[in-house]
């Protein structure tokens, strides 16, 4: 999801229309490499017969290699179009010429076509409708549950109706509103009377990580409540249940996209040294912007304990270096090219002093990157 909020993105800087398009049984498109047979469904005539079998000439929902070869099928028709892959993400196509530019992003049977000219576009569309069978579903307003609204202000991203039903689906829409997620001052624990069913907890618990596509607030909070899907007990459930009436608070936040005329890519990071009771384990945030605009944010528990509060600043820059590098290779690859410099705002001096100055490298041994790639990665 943070390339689909990276395009929108680019898309509102450069002002270009954004289509969305749903391929109707998409996995029966694709071409079969090996033989698969199966069992003849029950029903049939033959079906008695246990010795019987069909051969399959094209893919069917249900085989593991469909995903596949739906993919290889949209590659191949869309490389004949004359478009390249993404070297930074092979979901997204590119064509660059004199009458204009494209972009279409996939995702299983939903495509997101944008470009600077309307008449590629609807060429675009019916070259597609002479190989599938398409659905035109017009200009982007909703996709795979966000709801996005344009207006003379740019493009505002939410997810009401996704809270609401999910607030309704855990009967808590009447229930009192909170002001914040949790508690600051709330301790968690392991101890605990069980909950009898913890596959409701783990199912809430995944809409709600779902939810942080455009929550941001809601981020690290989500990372707490997932450890303990294995281990759930009352007191865990009333987290959730908190952050559920949080969110009855601010049913229609979001975040906006505005036209900055910019596009340069700055960074904020931080981490929280063994802020986690349990494990003693760091967590590592960063949130970065593409022209002024909000596209990707993470709070992750580290994988290892950190021995110092440098080694957990470290990683979680080390962290940010890498999601910097990925969303510069995505602009170049969308012709977004931008000379400037990518700033990366820190607050730990001793981390910064060891990614610019390759004498203190050495100090670095027990932690598990590579600080020469950082360095090289930030200079780039």
């Amino acid at each position: 999801m943070n390339l689909v909020k990276a395009l929108l993105s680019v898309a509102v800087i450069k002002e270009w229309s954004m289509y969305q398009i749903d391929v109707k049984n998409a996995f029966l498109h694709g071409d079969l490499e090996e033989e698969v047979y199966m069992k003849l469904l029950l029903g049939l005539p033959q079906s008695c017969d246990s010795q019987l079998v069909c051969k399959l000439h094209k893919a069917i929902c249900g085989l593991k290699q469909s995903p596949r070869a739906w993919y290889a099928k949209l590659n191949s028709v869309l490389i004949s179009a004359g478009f390249h892959r993404s070297n930074a993400d092979s979901s997204m196509f590119m064509r660059s010429r004199t009458a204009g530019k494209l972009v279409v992003l996939m995702y299983v049977d939903d495509l997101i076509i944008t470009g600077d000219s309307d008449e590629e576009i609807a060429n675009l569309k019916q070259a597609l409708q002479q190989q599938f069978d398409i659905k035109d579903l017009g200009l982007l307003k909703y996709f795979l549950g966000i709801e996005m609204a344009s207006s003379h202000k740019g493009l505002f991203l939410n997810q009401q109706k996704y809270v609401l039903d999910l607030l309704k689906d855990a009967k808590m829409s009447d229930v009192k509103p909170a002001k914040t997620p949790l508690d600051s001052k709330l301790k968690f624990s392991l101890e605990g009377e069980p909950l009898p069913n913890a596959g409701y907890y783990q199912r809430l618990v995944g809409k709600l990580i779902y939810l942080t596509i455009t929550w941001t607030d809601i981020s690290y909070y989500m990372s707490i409540v997932s450890k303990f899907m294995h281990s759930t007990t009352f007191e865990h459930f009333n987290i959730v249940k908190r952050i559920l009436r949080y969110l009855n608070e601010s049913v229609g936040c979001g975040i906006v996209m505005k036209n900055n005329r910019s596009t340069q890519i700055m960074g904020y990071c931080d981490a929280n040294w063994a802020g986690n009771s349990i494990d003693r384990k760091s967590t590592t945030g960063y949130c970065i912007f593409v022209g002024g605009n909000l596209v990707t944010w993470k709070s992750k528990k580290q994988a290892v304990v950190a021995r110092s509060s440098v080694e957990a600043e470290y990683r979680s820059m080390t962290s940010t270096t890498c999601e910097l590098v990925w969303l510069c290779k995505l602009l170049c690859d969308l012709g977004v090219f931008n000379s400037q410099s990518m700033p990366r705002y820190y607050d730990n001096q001793a981390t910064m002093h060891i990614a610019s100055n390759p004498l203190f490298h050495k100090r670095t041994k027990h932690i598990e990157v590579d600080s020469h790639y950082v360095c090289e990665q930030v200079q780039t």
